[in-house]
Order: structure tokens, then C-alpha cells, then sequence
């Protein structure tokens, strides 16, 4: 995307110590591929989604900062780099360049929108805003059906999204592609490997996206296409074995999918070296205590200790409004907790988490990843050193929809790897305002009722991410005769492949009739129920 894309304002530091990072990196390094593409991330919301795409090609890709060295993409030897999209215009003081060596290293590149725009400028092109500003679905005329164009007709939607746009070629390069007010929706170098797109190949409503980067990442970089989960499960059970040693590891265990494929990788490595601690902080779902140590015994025959916490969280939220203050605090709540519980295992070294690629890099957590904090996660760089213990991320290098993958891969049962996600932090970020034990009741018997509504109805497996918020708002209402003043619940579902964009649910009526029946009469306190129909972007799919 480019020219003002809408992006998360950054807010926090969370990276991890040195120490951390090297080690994290380390470990990646071990598991991975010898052949990967770069993307480079200019401030686009997409970036993520481009890296996704590539890796549905079974190529593993890696998002990096917009203004990584040619000496350091080259130390990392990457078959391709595509450049992403980003808010910013090419020509403004101050905007994101690329260090122009990079097209002199042999690789092939790749220049969506803003990445188009940035690469034109540094090969001797000129970019200008115009009043033929594009941004939805266009009609492209394709003139070039070779390398990155091959299989596409001569005519196909696309989504641009741009209000800047490149008004000059350099004489090395030649057109690809058109549209009606964009002249060089794609064009090609003449003699390097660098090719260039207005519109978005990555995002659904280009429908033949995928092809586009199948023919760059396959055929123009030269991929095999042979990056497996079930090949990253056998080389992170290795580097696991080869790291741990005869030493105890310790998981904390939430029962979400993230966890429990942690739990599951580490258990099939080291066995009965694996203890496990679930901290009950009073704002997990309903029952999820018991779920939890239900499907732990199930599946894995190892030591579990569990540690009831909710006095402890309510007390050090107790006044606290502000969402990114309740992730601190429920943080450093868990920390103290978890270090407690820890103490109490012995030979305890190493400590294991499920941190996901998102959680790295929006969280700045990668050395070479982009340096904006989105969020502050709370496992991602929330490991002070006096714990005493190494850490083990397993999953930092996959999305969310890879680790489902790998927890089938690994033998766990589809209810439990189909879980829809649940935040760190628990219902504390569903809680508006400040964290009761009143309010957390009040939600928790929500939650529970849209969680089960939608699955009677057969459609718990069609959305990606289903709850219930308690918003800090009281409104009138008439139950009987009576007047009250009493809470309103939202209800959030949503459908989405990867999270990082999404749409509401268009449930059914009828369904959303019967959650809102039930939760106004069974749960007390709550008066009204609204349904959040908003995308993201704008908006996110948590409220807080």
C-alpha cells in the first residue's frame, strides 16, 4: 500500500536483551530452509500478508527492515527480495529508501506499490502524486505474458491502493502491465532481475495473485518449493535435543493452540524432561482451568503444576484503565508468578514459549526485522534475565495457521488445534476499563454463551475468532416492569486466513437473535447487546 496507508502508531520497546536475541536467533537459524525470500517492510499493513502468500508456495520468506544493508541481505543469501507496500510518499523528506546496492547484488527483486515506487526512484524514475488516484478493484491490461505474468490473461482485476504513482521510467525498463489511469502498473529492468507492480498481488481481491508470485518466487528466484512443516518438526525436535540436553524445560501452558503445539513439539523431544505451568490469572474462559488440565492429561504424561493467581492479577489491575498499562501489568503479574511456581522445579534451565513470527515482528523482537512496536506482547521480550533460565521459541519463525498445521502434524486432536485464539492477557483486554471481578463474571458468562451459540448453530469451524466484550457503557432498558441501567456486551466474530486482515461474520440473524436472547436474560447486569461489524483494517480484531 501507498500514500497514506493506514499503520499502528508504535508505542512501546519491548526487544529482548542481546543475549535473548542471539540465542533466539540462533535457533532459527538451525531450523530453517537454505532457501528463503526477504521481504522488506516499508511500513505496510500487508507485509506480513506478502510473507504468508510466498510461504504458500513452500518457500520460506522472512520479513525484514525497509533499510537492511545489500551487505547484510547478501550475508543472508536470500533467492529473492520483494519490497511491500507503505503510507509514506517516495519524495516527501524523511520517507523510506532502499539502500541502492541491493540491485546490484544479482538477486531478483520484487516492488509492490510503494516498493514500486522506491525502486523506480533509485533506477531513474520519477514519482509524483496525480489526480488519478486508484485505490479498490481495477481492470489491468497485461501486455507481457512472460516470467512473473505467466498463465495471467490479457485482461484481470486487481486491487490498487495507491494515490502517488510512477509518472517516468528509466529507458531500461519496459512495461508489463497497464490500467486506464495508471500507465505503469507493472514493468520489468531490462537487464537486471528487478520487476515492479502498482496494484497487489498478496491480498484476495487481486484473484490471480497467487500465481503472480508462484512465477516470481518459483520460476524467476528459483525456489523448490521443498520448505515442510513436517521437515521444520524434525529439525526444530533436533536443534530442541542438541540445545536442551539432559536439562529441564519449563512451558508455560495456557491451553490455546500456541501452548499446547509447543508442549507437544517439546514433549515429543525431550519427553519426561518437560514441566509445565499454567497460571490461572482469573481471567481465562469459562472452565478453562479444567479444559485445560483435561486435554493436558490427555495427551502429554508429564508434570503440570498449576497456580491460582486471580487475587494477585485483580489486585495490581485494580484502578488501571489504559489497555497497554493492563498488558504491562499482567505481565510482570505473570512473571512473578510463573518465577515462584519456577523455583519450586528442580533443574529447571531452559524456558519455553510460544512466540509467533507476528509476535516477533511487531514487537520489533528481530534484529533484522522492522523496528515499530505495534503491541506490546506479552511473550515477546518479557523475560527479565534475573529468571535465570534460557529461552526456547520454537514457533517464532510461523504464523498462526502453520502452527494449527504442525499441531495436526504432531497428533493433537482438531478441537483443540481449531481453538479459536485468545489473548495473553485474557479477558482483561475484553473488559473495558478498569478490571473487576464483578465486570470478569459478567464477560465470562457472555463469552461462553456466543462461544456456544456458535457452535450449536455448526459454524464454530467457518469463523476464525468468536467473544463477547463488556464495553464501559451503561444504557436504559425495561426487563418487566422494572427500569434498569445496566451494562452493554459486544460481540465480535470474525473471518479471516491469517489474522492480519480480517471481516466481520455475517451470521446468521436468527443466530445472532438467540445469543443476544440469552445474554440479556441469563447473564445479569447486562441490558443491551450490539454486533461489531467492522473490518480490519481499520479497526483490529481485539478492542484492546
Amino acid at each position: 500500500m501507498s500514500n497514506r496507508e493506514t499503520t499502528a502508531d508504535p508505542s512501546l520497546d519491548t526487544s529482548p536483551s542481546s543475549a535473548t536475541a542471539t540465542q533466539a536467533d540462533d535457533a532459527q537459524g538451525a531450523v530453517l530452509t537454505d532457501q528463503r525470500i526477504l521481504v522488506l517492510d516499508f511500513g505496510s499493513q500487508y507485509a506480513q500478508l506478502i510473507a504468508r502468500r510466498v510461504r504458500e508456495q513452500h518457500v520460506y520468506c522472512q520479513i525484514v527492515r525497509h533499510d537492511i544493508t545489500a551487505e547484510r541481505i547478501a550475508e543472508l543469501a536470500p533467492r529473492g527480495v520483494i519490497l511491500s507496500g507503505g503510507p509514506n510518499s517516495v519524495y516527501e523528506e524523511g520517507a523510506p529508501q532502499i539502500d541502492p546496492a541491493i540491485f546490484d547484488l544479482n538477486i531478483p527483486v520484487l516492488g509492490i506499490c510503494y516498493g514500486m515506487q522506491v525502486a523506480c526512484q533509485a533506477l531513474g524514475g520519477k514519482v509524483d502524486n496525480t489526480p488519478s488516484r486508484e485505490f479498490g478493484r481495477a481492470m489491468c491490461e497485461f501486455l507481457d505474458h512472460d516470467s512473473i505474468f505467466r498463465g495471467m490473461k490479457d485482461s484481470e482485476q486487481v486491487w490498487m491502493s495507491h494515490g502517488d504513482q510512477v509518472s517516468q521510467i528509466a529507458d531500461d525498463f519496459t512495461v508489463m502491465a497497464r490500467t486506464s489511469t495508471c500507465p505503469y502498473a507493472a514493468i520489468r529492468h531490462n537487464t537486471r532481475p528487478v520487476y515492479a507492480m502498482q496494484f497487489h498481488p498478496e491480498v484476495t481481491h487481486t484473484p490471480h495473485g497467487g500465481q503472480i508470485l508462484h512465477n516470481f518466487v518459483r520460476e524467476v528466484c528459483g525456489c523448490d518449493g521443498t520448505w515442510r512443516l513436517g521437515d521444520f518438526a524434525d529439525a526444530a525436535v533436533e536443534q530442541i535435543r542438541k540445545q536442551v540436553g539432559d536439562k529441564r524445560v519449563i512451558c508455560g501452558l495456557s491451553g490455546g493452540v500456541d501452548s499446547s503445539v509447543v508442549a507437544a513439539l517439546l514433549y515429543k523431544a525431550i519427553g519426561s524432561q518437560l514441566s509445565c505451568i499454567l497460571v490461572d490469572n482469573g481471567m481465562l474462559r469459562k472452565n478453562e482451568q479444567k479444559i485445560v488440565i483435561e486435554e493436558f492429561s490427555n495427551h502429554f504424561k508429564t508434570d503440570l503444576h498449576v497456580v491460582d493467581a486471580e487475587d494477585q492479577f485483580l489486585s495490581d489491575l485494580a484502578g488501571v484503565e489504559e489497555p497497554q498499562e493492563k498488558r504491562r501489568r499482567i505481565g510482570y503479574a505473570f512473571i512473578e508468578c510463573f518465577k515462584s511456581e519456577a523455583t519450586k522445579i528442580d533443574d529447571a534451565h531452559f524456558l519455553a514459549q510460544g512466540t509467533l513470527y507476528p509476535d516477533v515482528i511487531e514487537s520489533g523482537a528481530d534484529k533484522d526485522g522492522p523496528a515499530a512496536t505495534i503491541k506490546l506482547h506479552h511473550n515477546v521480550g518479557g523475560l527479565p534475565e534475573e529468571l535465570g533460565f534460557e529461552l526456547i521459541e520454537p514457533l517464532r519463525d510461523l504464523f498462526k495457521d502453520e502452527v494449527r498445521r504442525l499441531g495436526l502434524e504432531l497428533g493433537l486432536p482438531e478441537q483443540l488445534v481449531w481453538r479459536h485464539p485468545f489473548p495473553g492477557p485474557g479477558l482483561a483486554v475484553r473488559c473495558l476499563g478498569e478490571v473487576t471481578r464483578e465486570k470478569l463474571v459478567v464477560l465470562r458468562e457472555a463469552d461462553a454463551i456466543v462461544v456456544e451459540e456458535i457452535e450449536n448453530a455448526g459454524l464454530y469451524r467457518e469463523t476464525s475468532q468468536a467473544f463477547a466484550v463488556l464495553l464501559p457503557v451503561q444504557s436504559v432498558g425495561v426487563m418487566g416492569d422494572a427500569r434498569t441501567y445496566d451494562n452493554a456486551v459486544a460481540v465480535r466474530c470474525v473471518n479471516t486466513d491469517d489474522f492480519m486482515t480480517a471481516d466481520w461474520s455475517h451470521l446468521p440473524y436468527d443466530l445472532l437473535a438467540r445469543i443476544s436472547t440469552r445474554i440479556i436474560n441469563e447473564v445479569k447486569g447486562v441490558n443491551r447487546v450490539c454486533y461489531d461489524i467492522s473490518s480490519k483494517p481499520p479497526a483490529t480484531i481485539e478492542w484492546e
